[in-house]
């Protein structure tokens, strides 16, 4: 069942020279990177002289600019990708996914991050102190909503897991792919080794599982756009370090291992420990579908899944 799973696999009649430099895992992450760099250059170039990307900018075009060029150079480029060099439908974008697995993924995220948030209120660390109703919920949910959950996916799941999937197997594309998504938040306000390390484990390792057995990008946009939203502009809590106006006024008690400290909730032994019961869920799955991408050198498993 996992020949399945592999979307692309290099053409049997072309030559060496493109089987390295065009359709190897590594050629295709490369050729990606590229086209991103040059898609968000252009895309700067274009928005700087609108004054958008200015501090002094109105709150809502900022928030769009930021939204434009987080989620559109990644979208371009994976759609270019796709069509000019693997030469294939677009299956895990199909418009008829869009919205019923967006709509399915929004609500995953919606009940996971809510849950995360019950447990912290029963053992008594998270804690409402008022409600904020004027909270800009606009601008939140262009950029660390629609901005994050689609660039992020794309990169990571559509680029990053797919095609080491392709090239390495399901349990190297896992490893690398969640290790790849803890350490793009290294950088952020109040992050440390643990918390990019609980957010590879919680986050990284379930959003490449939920994409291993749906081959849905929507589906992962939806519940990664879904949860930042909830955690900063529902819940009111950091979203990954970014501080959060949300439309409850909360504070977080205790040590920084329960409450997640200044990073916010994902560096939470319980954020970690609800997803990981969610990731061991999904494997489980996986393997009584028996749709783990075994790891066999790359010219073996093209060899098999070529039409005879």
């Amino acid at each position: 069942m996992h020949d399945q799973a592999i979307a692309f696999t290099t053409p049997p009649a072309a030559p060496r020279w493109k089987r390295w430099l065009l359709f190897s895992p590594l050629a295709r992450i490369v050729i990606f990177v590229l086209l991103f760099m040059a898609l968000s250059f252009a895309s700067g170039a274009l928005l700087r002289p609108l004054g958008w990307l200015g501090k002094d900018a109105p709150a809502t075009l900022h928030a769009l600019a930021q939204f434009l060029m987080r989620a559109v150079p990644a979208l371009l480029a994976y759609l270019l990708l796709v069509r000019f060099v693997e030469r294939r439908a677009v299956t895990e974008l199909a418009p008829r996914k869009l919205l019923p697995d967006g709509a399915l993924g929004t609500l995953a995220g919606l009940l996971l991050f809510s849950a995360i948030v019950g447990v912290l209120y029963l053992l008594g660390s998270y804690h409402v102190t008022g409600t904020n109703p004027d909270a800009p919920w606009v601008p939140a949910l262009l950029m660390v909503g629609l901005g994050a959950g689609i660039g992020e996916e794309i990169i990571c799941r559509g680029v990053l897991f797919r095609i080491v999937e392709e090239g390495l197997g399901s349990w190297w594309a896992l490893v690398i792919s969640a290790l790849f998504f803890g350490a793009a938040h290294i950088a952020n306000p109040g992050a440390t080794l643990w918390s990019s390390a609980a957010i590879a484990i919680e986050a990284g390792l379930l959003f490449g599982m939920i994409y291993h057995l749906t081959r849905s990008l929507p589906l992962c946009m939806g519940l990664h756009a879904a949860w930042n939203f909830a955690q900063g502009t529902i819940y009111g809590i950091p979203v990954s370090g970014t501080p959060a106006d949300g439309w409850l006024v909360s504070t977080r008690s205790g040590p920084d291992w329960l409450s997640g400290g200044v990073f916010g909730a994902e560096a939470s032994v319980v954020a970690l420990g609800l997803c990981s019961l969610c990731t061991l869920g999904l494997l489980v799955l996986a393997l009584r579908r028996g749709s783990l991408v075994p790891f066999r050198p790359r010219a073996r498993r093209e060899q098999a899944l070529a039409p005879r």
